[in-house]
């Protein structure tokens, strides 16, 4: 243990321990702007900066370490001087139109400056010009970039791809995509975990709400959404509200009132999927063969991306099926679409998801089950849509709850957790096992596959058949994984991977709280809400059932086939 005296009081903490942690375990504050835990303790910003007794010179305190015997003032007048310079000079080089910002009010740089009490900037102001394609998910605006090194650090430690660099010297010094690449040439996966750590607004999510706001004022057109499971139990987060605060069903209640013609849910698209790779699963391993392994889910499109720039000759590894949003699309762009009458160009279907891939995803143009118009419309991140409840000051926790519409609208509690890592998994295994075996087995018979621990393994038998399973959630795990089986380290038969930490609950379209990681709360919620279903097996989801008799014959029949799969080496 170390002894130091911070602020006046005595502190003892482990050897190793910095200025900055130390401070907190006795309640301390000290304001950081560039810091992330074990991802950037770059000391760049200077603003965590404190006085230590016997030091001529400020330290920064989320990575200088407390020794034996230290004096610490963290608000000493020169601490606070240098503090407030660093974070004009900040200011000088930022554009500040912080009332038009997607990051107003979650803005790190603005609360800082706020609780500073800057109302002024005595140096002139110089941002940086740049252009950049509008049309790709992640969007850079350089104007508002401070340099915090952030996301070079978040997606070359984390996810591995190494998008950005520093380039240049002195004031001059900015963030590019590596070589100079255009960003949708490079190997970006479009995770948005670049966004979700940036500390202002120089990263975020392409909009699309003007597009969405056209739709629904137009009385030629019907709207139907859908909501992605993960987005229920964060989308409160917006709202300051506690998970529990809002049901899903106010949830649909606002929607409506925002004027959706049909509100479903994805976790019919969910169910839907797992009874087409549950199946796809079983057919591969009846022909063994034929096929490489392991087979991989393809839900995740920002994992898709990846595999095809890291990995291209295992694409084919990949799971045909679409992803739960584009088969929920295939279906109401057909299915649905016939039931109301409608024609498919007259139905906007519109997707609320956890995910900025997910904008990717739905351009792709093999994604069109009926020929001509998109599965899926537009994409709506989780805070996208709540900035539309908030533009039509809708109190969502006054609202009644409403249901989901039929016949699109049901979800099982395996539909439920595919928003956490490891649920993909755990809801495919619960129906092959029925589907083997004809009669269900215990919903926590897989829960093993749960957590946020690098990678989590499972050996199941199911009547003699051994399969070899693992979990993985971010690119970073992925690579070793992939790395693992290449060289021949470990079999597998069946993987699911999620480019996000924590899979979609930690998604790069929620909520952003800086500093904090909440996608195991998240992933908690999930988990409360699949146990107190009705339904936990995506074989008996009703209107699954409905649709397979009504229209699609059976799992991984031809009509299944050219609606629900896809061929993920076609996508551009």
């Amino acid at each position: 243990m170390v002894n130091a005296t911070i602020n006046g009081r005595a502190v003892s903490v482990p050897e190793g321990t910095t200025i900055m942690e130390a401070a907190a375990q006795v309640g301390i504050t000290i304001p950081k702007l560039c810091y992330l835990k074990d991802i950037n303790e770059i000391g760049a910003c200077r603003v965590c900066a404190v006085e230590v007794e016997g030091i001529d010179q400020l330290v920064t305190s989320c990575n200088h370490e407390v020794e034996e015997g230290m004096v610490i003032h963290t608000s000493s007048p020169k601490a606070r001087k240098a503090r407030k310079t660093n974070v004009q000079l900040i200011l000088s080089q930022h554009r500040m139109n912080c009332p038009i910002c997607l990051r107003n009010g979650t803005c790190t740089l603005q609360e800082i400056a706020g609780n500073m009490g800057i109302l002024s900037v005595p140096y002139p102001e110089e941002c940086e010009k740049y252009n950049w394609d509008s049309s790709f998910p992640i969007i850079r605006d350089a104007s508002k970039c401070i340099k915090c090194m952030r996301c070079v650090n978040i997606c070359e430690r984390v996810q591995t791809l190494g998008v950005w660099e520093v380039i240049n010297t002195g004031y001059r010094t900015t963030i590019h995509v590596k070589d100079n690449q255009p960003i949708a040439e490079s190997n970006c996966a479009a995770c948005g975990q670049c966004v979700t750590h940036c500390p202002v607004g120089a990263l975020t999510v392409r909009k699309d709400g003007n597009a969405v706001f056209e739709a629904l004022d137009d009385p030629e057109i019907t709207t139907v959404v859908q909501i992605a499971p993960a987005v229920r139990v964060a989308f409160c987060e917006s709202l300051g509200l506690p998970q529990e605060a809002v049901t899903t069903g106010q949830l649909v209640a606002a929607l409506k009132q925002i004027g959706f013609d049909y509100v479903f849910d994805t976790n019919f698209g969910a169910d839907l999927t797992i009874m087409e790779e549950g199946s796809e699963l079983l057919e591969r391993l009846s022909h063994r063969e034929k096929y490489q392994w392991p087979m991989f889910t393809s839900c995740c499109p920002g994992w898709v991306r990846f595999l095809r720039s890291e990995y291209p000759d295992m694409v084919g590894q990949l799971s045909t099926a679409k992803s739960p949003q584009q088969m929920f699309g295939a279906v109401a762009k057909t299915y649905f679409a016939e039931k109301i009458g409608v024609s498919p160009d007259k139905l906007c279907v519109v997707s609320i998801m956890p995910c900025s891939a997910k904008k990717y995803e739905c351009s792709v143009s093999c994604m069109t089950a009926d020929g001509s118009t998109p599965d899926v419309d537009f994409v709506m991140i989780t805070r996208e849509i709540m900035r539309f409840v908030k533009m039509a000051y809708i109190h969502v926790e006054d609202l009644p709850d409403l249901p989901f519409d039929n016949p699109l609208g049901s979800g099982t509690g395996a539909a439920v957790i595919f928003g956490a890592s490891g649920g993909v998994m755990e809801a495919a295994l619960r129906s092959a096992y029925f589907l083997l075996m004809g009669k269900n087995i215990e919903p926590e018979a897989f829960k093993e596959v749960r957590g946020l621990t690098d990678r989590r393994e499972l050996e199941v038998d199911v009547a003699g058949n051994k399969l070899r399973c693992a979990v993985v959630s971010s690119l970073g795990e992925a690579r070793k994984l992939i790395e693992d089986v290449r060289a021949g380290r470990c079999e597998y038969d069946f993987v699911e991977v999620m480019a996000c930490p924590g899979g979609c609950a930690g998604g790069g379209g929620q909520p952003i709280k800086d500093g904090e990681e909440r996608a195991a709360q998240r992933a908690a919620g999930l988990y409360r809400l699949d146990k107190g279903s009705a339904l936990r097996y995506s074989h008996e989801n009703p209107d699954v059932r409905t649709l397979y008799k009504e229209f699609l014959g059976s799992p991984m029949s031809h009509k299944a086939h050219e609606l629900l799969h896809t061929d993920q080496s076609q996508w551009d």
